[in-house]
């Protein structure tokens, strides 16, 4: 069966001082987002000798509205697509009285309950930037961090990137163009309806935080009018009275193409396309591109509180003009157009991810970069949190000496099968460059766990 966290599934509290292991070596982790907890729960709990570093005074990351470190995309209605069973950690499941999908502050909060619950708190160090991480020569990883003490420079064996890659704001490129009077801002800097009140706002994107917008900017403004270029096949969260990703769950090791029909069936069953509110088909069908949600979008549609317009041609003062010659009044355009993925401490020539494209063994290890791991860098047909959870449990085997890599040849030749594999699946876009299965990804990680245990066993 597919990952489903069950109330059952939580384990005793860390209570008792966990004995630190210097024998073992030295980590860093970047960022105390969902990806960073996991990462510092794994290692604290291991004895490896760590520090993670937290640009701002906040656990959580992106989840937390108006976080410290002035990195969160985080607004006033936001929940999670994917329900609370299928988002939690493995050992520890979100509170029963939560709803099916939680809200931001819930997630914020089950994000505190399990710092506090496995012990590691003071094991973050906040308010600190890490300014500079580069190679030694020798293996290991120089990392420059600026805080409350001043500049500073650590040796470490191992660096865990966990910076998230939601928090760079991608504007289009190039420019519209034209002149536009009014007031231009990225989906990034939305937190509330009080933004869209009484204006003429034109939504830009075809993703989740498009439509969560374009949904309340048709219950404040003046009017509303959604730009999509590329149209979507939108789901909705439920299916029969019950969430939607937690029907038909086949277990991790089925082909694609039943996660394909899942999402085919989703998409049947929530309406099929929005051509009858005008907009054209998809040029893809269900499962060739990320999934999108929304359970209001087609009722506002239907109710002409929100105008579907295809994509934009040019700006023109107080009006955007779209590509069918259609225009709408304007003084307030909404680009929900995505992200960079980057890492400012990083040098572009050591690893940089041009068209968000950052090809990774298993989504974690950069094999010209031994030391060097990611976590959370992935999108997956589902949660981070779990795929994250399962990456740091890796790393922390790595460290340990419980688990043993295959041959560099083994691991490049399955880095290019599972590039080209999992983005030949959707198409070509930046943000579909790091897409995985889910509950194949956790399964076949699982599988390599499994094997390179018993490499290091012998």
């Amino acid at each position: 069966m597919g990952y489903l966290v069950r109330q059952s599934d939580r384990v005793a509290p860390v209570t008792a001082p966990v004995p630190v292991d210097e024998s073992l070596p030295r980590a860093c982790v970047i960022g105390a987002g969902s990806s960073g907890i996991a990462a510092a729960k794994h290692l604290f709990l291991a004895g490896v000798p760590f520090d993670c570093f937290e640009m701002g005074h906040d656990i959580g990351g992106t989840w937390v509205m108006d976080n410290s470190n002035g990195r969160s995309a985080c607004y006033d209605t936001l929940e999670i697509n994917t329900s609370c069973p299928r988002m939690a950690y493995s050992d520890f499941p979100m509170p029963d009285d939560y709803p099916p999908y939680a809200r931001h502050d819930q997630v914020a909060a089950y994000f505190q309950q399990y710092v506090d619950h496995f012990g590691f708190r003071d094991a973050i160090t906040f308010d600190t930037t890490v300014e500079r991480v580069t190679p030694t020569g020798d293996g290991r990883w120089d990392v420059t961090v600026t805080g409350p003490g001043g500049t500073e420079t650590r040796t470490y064996d191992a660096v865990l990137v966990a910076n998230g890659h939601h928090w760079d704001p991608r504007w289009p490129d190039p420019a519209y163009p034209g002149t536009f009077d009014g007031e231009q801002v990225h989906s990034h800097d939305y937190r509330s309806a009080d933004q869209l009140e009484g204006r003429d706002v034109v939504v830009v994107g075809a993703g989740n935080s498009a439509m969560d917008i374009a949904v309340e900017a048709s219950l404040r403004a003046r009017t509303t009018t959604w730009s999509v270029r590329r149209p979507e096949w939108v789901l909705r969260k439920f299916f029969l009275g019950k969430p939607s990703d937690q029907g038909l769950l086949p277990p991790g090791w089925v082909p694609w193409w039943v996660t394909a029909l899942r999402l085919r069936i989703g998409a049947t069953a929530a309406g099929g396309s929005l051509t009858a509110y005008g907009l054209p088909a998809p040029a893809h069908r269900p499962g060739q591109s990320h999934p999108v949600q929304s359970e209001r979008i087609r009722e506002r549609l239907a109710a002409g509180a929100v105008t579907a317009r295809p994509g934009i041609q040019r700006l023109d003062g107080d009006r955007v003009v779209f590509v069918d010659g259609s225009s709408a009044p304007a003084d307030l355009i909404v680009w929900a157009t995505g992200y960079h993925v980057s890492f400012p401490f990083l040098d572009a020539a050591l690893v940089a991810a041009p068209g968000n494209d950052l090809p990774l063994w298993k989504r974690t290890v950069h094999p010209d970069l031994p030391g060097l791991y990611f976590l959370g860098l992935l999108q997956p047909l589902g949660a981070v949190m779990p795929l994250a959870e399962a990456q740091a449990a890796w790393i922390t085997e790595t460290l340990t000496g419980a688990y043993a890599p295959p041959p560099d040849t083994v691991v490049r030749r399955q880095m290019a099968a599972e590039h080209a594999r999992d983005t030949r699946r959707f198409y070509a876009s930046p943000r579909h460059t790091m897409e995985v299965d889910f509950d194949r990804y956790l399964w076949d990680l699982a599988r390599e766990r499994r094997k390179g245990r018993a490499r290091a066993a012998t």
